[in-house]
């Protein structure tokens, strides 16, 4: 079905090849390889360009079919853009976005082998990794269930593989920093994977044990069942099982890269596999995005992956809570009232906001167990976030401004983007229960914070944050880098607040 892309690298200059691609940044001044290529080939890079429109921009390309001098069928120059500057985006996004953009090239012109040459003025090894990682992301496809291509009545077969070979000054640091920036990658990838799943082939048990692969790479996998939830008092995350005939189930996973004595840094995701609203059912248009409402799980275990693959020097621990949220005759009504693993009593006036009470018992339980330096749990928890900060940001809720600083400045780096919210004791007011000890809706008005405030009254003094990952998790408009419906977020940028902050 889909083309397998095969990367290579070499330190030789480019031989014979179907496509060769040159990267050029505005002003299109070439590296010394790339110089030598157009040099041999008796090619005014200048003149070309000027009757061609091309600049150098970002996303733009310049084609010369069969360039005489050069042994291959086309030349393609990229445009990278401006070298940025320290205050601009950083380095890493623009040659994702230049990989992506590659690819996009190759893809259209069905080629089967290509030549890049990356030795651009302003090179710097890390970008070979960054460049690789946005070829990877934007060949990417969810097509395991297709049985026929939509290209197959549009034109010729696709190639059944892509070999691009990458031509760099130095091959084994390129090679190294391609190591790297894959183990991101492959964590992206995981969580796309698990997001674009149907709910009727993911359920909570198949999660668990998607989970449970990581094992090989060094991850402790540990799964709770339904009964030893209940004998742990979860009695918040099994009132959204409740209705289902799929058992819930809590998964923690431990990597141990760092002294014992040092406590993890821990990671908690929202695991609803699917999401009908409970009896507080939600329209039927739509709802089929509802399989993605385990974005939040998605992307821990994403996580949990790339820090094992790069071998990551901390100890960290993911902890999932994997429910289906449907209406039967055993399911919670409005107005039930749960007692959760912290002993706090909820009034659930609404089923369908289910996600907070699955958080609720998996950050209580991952405090009490682990004792972690901080605590970050993703969720795609509110539609409220997203009448916020639509699909570009993901919102950003602490307790602690220091952590919220490492986000924030994670988010610009990684791409991975967040907007930090409000809390205050004024939201409590709003979840105050006349029944319960809190209710877990409250007004109409600022239903993300709400939500967030609830989930503050589980995770006590621990420096703690909350990302509502609901308009950036799935559903939003393609980018150059993901043409996938769901996108991976969060695995990039935690990995990149762990190297940061929490390594080391």
């Amino acid at each position: 079905m889909a083309t397998e892309l095969i990367v290579k690298t070499s330190a030789a200059t480019p031989k014979k090849t179907a496509v060769l691609v040159l990267l050029a940044p505005e002003g299109l001044k070439l590296g010394p390889m790339a110089t030598g290529v157009v040099d041999a080939g008796g090619l005014d890079l200048g003149r070309l360009s000027k009757a061609g429109g091309f600049t150098g921009r970002p996303g733009t390309d310049l084609v010369v079919i069969s360039p005489e001098g050069i042994d291959a069928d086309r030349l393609v120059v990229v445009g990278t853009g401006a070298t940025p500057r320290k205050a601009d985006a950083p380095a890493a996004r623009r040659f994702l976005d230049c990989g992506a953009a590659v690819v996009r090239r190759l893809t259209a012109a069905r080629a089967s082998r290509a030549a890049v040459v990356l030795d651009t003025p302003d090179f710097d090894v890390r970008a070979v990794g960054d460049f690789v990682a946005g070829m990877k992301l934007r060949h990417y496809q969810f097509d395991k269930y297709r049985k026929k291509s939509p290209d197959d009545d549009t034109g010729p077969e696709p190639p059944k593989r892509l070999t691009v070979t990458v031509h760099v000054p130095d091959k084994r640091a390129a090679d190294q920093a391609i190591a790297d920036r894959d183990a991101v990658t492959h964590g992206v990838l995981l969580a796309r994977d698990l997001v674009n799943e149907p709910a009727n082939a993911l359920g909570p048990v198949e999660f668990a044990a998607a989970a449970d692969k990581l094992a090989d790479l060094g991850v402790e996998v540990e799964t709770l069942t339904e009964s030893q939830l209940r004998r742990r008092g979860m009695g918040a995350l099994l009132a959204v099982a409740a209705g289902s005939g799929r058992p819930a189930r809590v998964v923690v996973m431990q990597w141990r890269g760092g002294p014992k004595k040092n406590p993890p840094v821990a990671f908690v995701g929202k695991g609803v596999v699917f999401d009908t609203g409970g009896i507080s059912i939600k329209p039927a248009r739509s709802m089929e995005e509802m399989k993605g409402d385990m974005g939040g799980a998605a992307a821990v275990t994403g996580l949990m992956k790339t820090l094992a693959l790069r071998k990551a020097k901390l100890n960290a621990v993911g902890v999932i809570g994997l429910v289906e949220n449907m209406p039967d005759g055993n399911a919670t009504r409005p107005g039930d009232i749960v007692t959760s693993m912290s002993g706090q009593t909820i009034e659930i006036v609404n089923t369908d906001a289910e996600g907070r009470l699955v958080l609720a018992d998996a950050l209580w339980y991952t405090r009490e167990r682990f004792a972690p330096q901080a605590m970050i749990n993703l969720a795609t928890l509110t539609g409220a976030i997203m009448v916020a900060l639509g699909t570009e940001y993901a919102g950003l809720f602490s307790n602690d401004d220091k952590l919220a600083q490492w986000l924030t400045e994670a988010g610009e780096v990684s791409g991975d983007k967040v907007w930090r919210m409000p809390l205050s004791t004024a939201f409590d007011k709003l979840i105050n229960s006349r029944f319960a000890d809190m209710k877990n809706v409250g007004a109409r008005w600022g239903g993300a914070s709400t939500a967030a405030q609830f989930l503050k009254r589980f995770v006590r003094d621990v420096p703690w944050a909350h990302l509502d990952i609901a308009g950036t998790a799935f559903g939003g408009p393609p980018t150059e880098t993901n043409q996938s419906w769901a996108s991976g977020f969060g695995v990039a940028l935690l990995d990149r607040l762990v190297r940061d902050h929490y390594e080391g």
